[in-house]
């Protein structure tokens, strides 16, 4: 395979301070370096910026960008909050469940656990809307596999009829059978 993983992940940020903050206080991630310049080093324009990276763990980056001379930041407004976000992996359950009792302490507004059957996520927003998924796998011997010979046929149905693919609906059958309870 040509590529080895990814380099780093960047978003915009309002402001870089409360941002490392955040992910510091939030999820441990330590300042890794910082990079500013007058001008963008790819296009050469003129638009100075704060760029930081953050620690993720496991050899990941993640990295923001502060544009103070750039219109506030927005999002796609056609698609929906819930699809654009980054997601992290912790060590289990036990983990998950502590870092959400940390969050909530901290006051942030945190949704879940979801139970996605292979894993449990909650989810929460950093200061600058970011949607954030940690996810802890819980997993069972086979269910990859199952799915990875499932998604071809789900990926041919989706295609002719573009309405959800029922194959490996029994990921959430115990998550949305809370709710009907």
């Amino acid at each position: 395979m040509l590529v080895q993983g990814i380099h780093h992940v960047a978003y915009r940020c309002r402001d870089v301070q409360e941002t490392i903050r955040f992910y510091k206080d939030a999820l441990d991630m330590d300042l890794m370096l910082a990079i500013s310049e007058d001008h963008v080093p790819s296009t050469k324009e003129p638009n100075p910026y704060m760029h930081i990276f953050l620690d993720a763990g496991r050899g990941n980056v993640l990295a923001f960008f502060e544009l103070p001379d750039s219109p506030a930041q927005g999002r796609d407004e056609n698609t929906p909050a819930w699809v654009q976000h980054l997601a992290f992996q912790v060590e289990d359950v036990a983990t998950l469940e502590r870092c959400k009792a940390k969050l909530l302490a901290m006051g942030v507004d945190v949704l879940g656990p979801t139970n996605h059957e292979i894993f449990q996520s909650i989810y929460l927003h950093d200061p600058n809307g970011h949607r954030i998924e940690l996810a802890a796998n819980t997993v069972k011997p086979g269910q990859l596999e199952r799915l990875r010979e499932l998604a071809p046929a789900m990926i041919e149905e989706w295609g002719r009829t573009h309405r959800a693919v029922k194959h490996a609906a029994w990921l959430h059958e115990k998550e949305f059978a809370q709710t009907s309870e």
